[in-house]
This record gives C-alpha cells, structure tokens and sequence, in this order.
C-alpha cells in the first residue's frame, strides 16, 4: 500500500491547508492508489483545479474492507459511552473547521457559501444525534410463554457499512450514514461522488484527529464501477447503504442481492407542491424559493412539479417569477451570490432538454429559460407554466433551477397528479385548512410532507421514501435501525 502523501498547493483562502488532501484514508493510514493514477477536481464555477484525489479499485477497496472488518471487533467491543465521546469530538471539530470545510465543499461542487456552511453545521448535527442515540440503543424484555424461560432481544451491529454518496450533499450524506453506523458499533468504508471527493477527505482528516481509530472509518476514491463491484460482492460488507439515482440504486441491490446484504437506498424524487386557493401565497412563495432553487435546484428533494390551483394560478405564477427574478447567481464563493453553477454540463443539457421538450408541447417561459450569460454551466432561474402530465418535466427529475407550474382545479384532481409518478420521496402542501391538510398528506404516496413549509430535513426527523425513492430511513431514533440486527435469546431457567 502506497503511504506517501503531502499537501496539495492550493489558492483556497483556508486557515487549515491539512484539510486538503490528495489521498485516501485507509485504516488511518494516507495512502495512494497502487496504480498511481490521480484524478483532478475542478471548480464549476471558475474551472481552477481544486485539488487531486488517487483513482482505486477493487484491490484498496478489499484492503479498506479487511481493515474495517478487523477494527469493528473493538469498536463494538466498546460501551456506547465511549462511542459517543469520540462522536462528540468529531461534531466539535467539524463546527471549529466549518469555514474551512464550507469553502473545500464550494470549491468542488459550487454551492453558494452561506448554503455550504449550513450543511456542515447540518452534517454536523448527525454525528451529535447519533452519538447521543448510541447510548439509547435499547433491547426488549418479552412476557415469556413459559414460566421457566426468559426471553430477550438485542440489537447488535450490523458489520462493515459500505457507503456511497452523492455530489449534491458531499458532507450531509456522509455523516448522516456514518454517524449512525458508528454509534452502532459498525465500521465504515465510503466512497464519495467522484466530483466531490475532496469534502469526504477532509471528513476523515477530522475523524483522525477527533480519535476514531484506524479502520473504523475509511474513504476511498477513484472508479466507481470497482470500487461499488467489491463493496457489493465482499461478504465482509453485510449493508451498503446508497444515495443517488434510481437507477443506480436498482442496480446495487441486485449485486448485493448474491450475498443478502442489507440495503438502504435513498433515490430519485419528483416532488409535488401544492397550493390550494385557500393559502397564503406569500408564504407559499417564500417556501417555493427554498424548496425549488436551494442548491440550484440539485436536491432530491426539491419541488419538481408545481400543482396550483385555478383560483390563484396566475398570482401564484406572477408572485414566484417576480421572487425567481432577483435570485442572484453567481460564484458560490461570494457571500451575496443565492444560485451557483449545476455541477457540470450533462446537468446542464439535461435542463434543457426538459425545457425544449415542454416548449415544443405548448408550455410557456415566464422567465429564465437558457443558460446564464456568465457562461460555464450557469443557469437562469427559470419559471414556466402551461405544463402538462404528457411532458417529461412532469416525469423524471429535472435537477435544475426550472419551476415548471401546472394548474388543477379540485382536491381529488390534486392527488390524482400528485401521485401519477413512479417516485414517493418528498411533497408539499400549502393550505390554511386543516381537514384539508390531513386528508391530503394521509393520500399523498411520499415518505415525507411538508404543510405550510418548504425545508423539511433535520436530523430528528426520518428522512426516506416509497416506491422506487427508495428504502429505509436516515436520521431520527429511527436511523439506528438500518444498521443493527436483531437478536432473540431464549433463556431457560431450570
């Protein structure tokens, strides 16, 4: 295993140049790819080289793998005390480097800054919840059947974790994975996005100095398709835990289907957002803002479809286009800047496919529309209307700066396009009536609803969806059960 490893000359305004690194972090150890090969990240906003990470395969994979396998024995071995004081420490060095971790994390994926220190500070949060949760993993006592046996239930971890994350969250999806692994007593090996490995190293950096020991935590850069084939086929690796497109996800659960592993998978979305005529508009469009246009429109759970009823239509339509107009964009390293670049020009053209595609069927632009005269892959902010369910924007996720709105007249109809997808991640519903509320969230085929708001995800809270979004749950009390077994002792007394 290659060790060698040294700080990567950077323009990056970082007080700690340490967090930068050009290695993977194998069973503590830095450690380049046997090959030698490098792979270079790049900014989207300015194209500057940011830095450069090892491209591995199957052979440090397996040698990431062994190491965790061989270190969970005495991480589990540990009280949950001892977990969560590690964890802790971890949590408090991610907020004391959190300037720093914002501008490694703008700098490879283009996030506006202000939004870039709001997800460490949320990346953060998994590790202080699950750490506290370590210590209230709690089994059962069962009323036994027999009067001479005692039955219990334990939950034990799982075993090795392996993790693969997305770009649009590089540090969030990290640690909202790790975090409850860890304070399971599982041990860890990730791969992140390889457009955002960058955040993931500095993660472990902190992870080291926080004192988790060798092995327990591990990253790994370089070819997906390695890399994803030994997690998959290891029997060392009993979960895998995924964030991404569906597709992908279908794909990794059949290879670890070969070896029974257990799988959490949070995928595609298409989220509905509802107005009813009966809403507060203005709070309907300050939530839209938020949910639609955060990080340029690249979160899974961002509003893919607007459903507005016919009352409000044209003032909702008016109202948002003016809101979407003063979005400033920009480089995500200027503090002013609200919408950075997409995170590359497949992104790009899939925006504009999307918009041809419903321009060419008889919708109309309000505002926006085409790329950004600051060029690269800058996006307008983009308000369209007249869509319908026969356009592709109201089927796959754009994952883009678009607000395509659609117009519905009642409740049941409402529902019947809210529901007319293959995905069941996130939806919105605005409405100042109750009954309403209720009956619409009850009917909605979404593993979350938001009434009345327009950002939805906390670390206390069960995050996760239906259908082909996914499977299990991430964050919440609930979090911890994807990465532990359950154990039933039956415990004869005579």
């Amino acid at each position: 295993m290659n060790t060698s490893t040294q700080l990567i000359p950077t323009t990056l305004p970082l007080q700690d140049r340490s967090l930068l690194r050009d290695a993977c972090y194998i069973n503590g150890q830095w450690v380049k790819a046997n090959s030698g090969a490098m792979q270079s990240i790049h900014n989207p906003a300015t194209h500057e080289l940011v830095g450069r990470v090892p491209i591995c395969g199957e052979i440090e994979t397996r040698d990431a793998i062994q190491s965790a396998h061989l270190a969970m024995q005495e991480w589990s071995a540990g009280t949950a005390a001892e977990r969560a004081k590690v964890l802790r420490r971890w949590y408090e060095l991610m907020l004391e480097n959190m300037n720093d971790l914002a501008v490694i994390l703008t700098s490879e994926q283009g996030k506006p800054i202000i939004e870039a220190r709001s997800e460490v500070k949320y990346g953060a949060s998994f590790i202080e919840w699950f750490g506290e949760e370590a210590k209230r993993m709690y089994g059962d006592v069962i009323p036994t059947h027999m009067k001479d046996r005692r039955l219990i239930v334990l939950r034990q971890p799982v075993g090795v974790v392996a993790a693969i994350t997305p770009w649009n969250f590089p540090i969030a999806m990290i640690t909202r994975k790790c975090a409850p692994a860890l304070a399971a007593g599982c041990s860890m090996v990730c791969k992140p996005s390889p457009e955002t490995p960058l955040s993931a190293l500095a993660l472990a950096e902190l992870a080291h100095r926080a004192g988790v020991p060798p092995g327990v935590f591990n990253v790994v850069t370089g070819d997906a398709i390695k890399i994803g084939g030994e997690m998959t086929r290891n029997e060392l690796v009993r979960k895998l835990s995924f964030t991404g497109s569906t597709r992908t996800g279908v794909l990794l659960a059949t290879q670890c289907a070969a070896t029974l592993k257990k799988v959490s998978l949070e995928l595609g979305g298409n989220a509905p957002f509802i107005v009813f005529d009966d809403a507060d508009i203005d709070a309907a469009i300050a939530g839209a803002i938020i949910s639609k246009f955060r990080n340029s429109g690249q979160t899974c759970v961002c509003t893919n479809r607007f459903l507005v009823q016919a009352g409000i239509h044209d003032t909702f339509v008016e109202k948002l286009s003016h809101a979407v107009v003063k979005l400033k964009v920009g480089n995500g390293m200027l503090e002013d800047t609200i919408q950075g670049p997409l995170i590359n020009q497949h992104a790009v053209e899939k925006v504009e496919a999307h918009i041809a595609d419903a321009l060419k069927q008889g919708a109309r632009i309000i505002t926006g529309g085409k790329r950004h005269s600051l060029g690269g892959t800058y996006f307008e902010p983009t308000v369209i209307k007249d869509v319908t369910s026969a356009m592709r924007m109201a089927r796959e996720e754009t994952f883009g700066p678009v607000a395509p709105i659609f117009k519905f007249s009642t409740e049941a109809e409402a529902l019947q396009m809210a529901n007319a997808t293959e995905f069941g991640l996130a939806a919105y519903v605005y409405t100042k009536d109750m009954g309403r509320a209720w009956r619409v969230t009850e009917q909605i085929e979404t593993g979350m609803v938001g009434i009345n708001v327009g950002l939805i995800s906390t670390e206390i809270a069960p995050f996760g969806g239906i259908k082909m979004s996914g499977i299990g749950r991430e964050g919440s009390k609930y979090g911890l059960d994807d990465y532990t077994e359950l154990k039933y002792m039956c415990m004869g007394l005579s």
